[in-house]
């Protein structure tokens, strides 16, 4: 028995020496938290948004940017809740960014999609006071995030509204919802009052517009897209349809389907500092040339 305990004592003594081991000096990179800062101000249908930047504290030279929009089926979820995945990111050297945006009664699709480009345009103006680089923006989201994120990418109205150009490096999708939301509402038939329908309205014209699908063009920001292999039906569907129309204007986008993936999952595996997802999209992200 001795024997026994001291073979488990030694093998524990390994698996704790290993995971020390892990820690290496990026991990343990010195960062800086600024929250709750106001990125757009209330007006009078839509109160004051606000970002979460997180950075390191020491740097070279300016580190790219990760801006992140966060999911909930376009009623829910707040920056907070992704604040540890800002911490991973900061310590791996790159400046993250994760944003609220309108949500709740009185708000739809346009709101969001119009706050989300308001934060870019306030990352791109600022960031270089957090160490950022203002020319290497990347735009990210999961679920309705996702949908959010492609959105503003493609569609350059949104930063035509706010008279600048794109200035989009990339863009990272993660388990992206309603890239064919006009497929998927003509085909659910939602009875009226569905969160959705308070979202996208109940004119097909508006769904439309609201789908990345039908935005697609040659000068897009360059795409990373991830999908999960046991999402839901939905957004496996509409994922296969972008990847598919994209064939014409970006056929070398790489597409990363995580076979045992759902859907929470694809967002929550980055709560994991050593999930390999991190060194993926930096080796995509130092891949892109500005001018592209």
């Amino acid at each position: 028995m001795k024997s026994e305990a001291r073979v488990t004592l030694i093998v524990l003594t390994i698996i704790v020496c290993a995971f020390l081991l892990t820690l290496s000096a990026c991990s343990l990179r010195p960062i800086s938290r600024s929250k709750h800062i106001e990125y757009q101000p209330s007006d009078k249908s839509v109160i004051a948004q606000h970002l979460n930047i997180f950075a390191p504290k020491k740097h070279k030279k300016a580190s790219d940017v990760l801006l992140f929009v966060h999911g909930g089926n376009w009623n829910s979820g707040k920056k907070s809740q992704y604040n540890i995945i800002g911490n991973h990111w900061a310590k791996k050297g790159i400046v993250y960014v994760v944003i609220d945006y309108p949500l709740g009664s009185g708000v739809d699709y346009s709101d969001m999609a119009h706050a989300t480009a308001n934060s870019v345009k306030w990352v791109k103006e600022n960031i270089s006071q957090y160490g950022g680089d203002p020319e290497r923006i990347f735009l990210s989201g999961h679920s309705a995030g996702g949908h959010l994120a492609a959105l503003v990418s493609i569609d350059n109205q949104y930063f035509e509204n706010l008279k600048i150009g794109n200035p989009l490096a990339g863009t990272i999708l993660i388990d992206a919802a309603g890239l064919d939301m006009f497929g998927y509402l003509t085909e659910e038939k939602l009875e009226k009052g569905h969160t959705y329908l308070n979202t996208f309205t109940n004119d097909p014209k508006i769904w439309k517009a609201a789908t990345p699908l039908y935005h697609l063009h040659k000068k897009m920001p360059p795409m990373l897209i991830y999908r999960g292999g046991k999402t839901y039906p939905s957004i496996s569907k509409s994922n296969e349809k972008f990847i598919q129309a994209l064939q014409e204007y970006a056929p070398e986008t790489p597409y990363r389907i995580q076979e045992k993936k759902k859907h929470i999952p694809m967002i929550t595996q980055f709560f994991n500092p050593w999930n390999r997802r991190y060194s993926e999209i930096m080796d995509f992200m130092k891949s892109v040339k500005i001018g592209h």
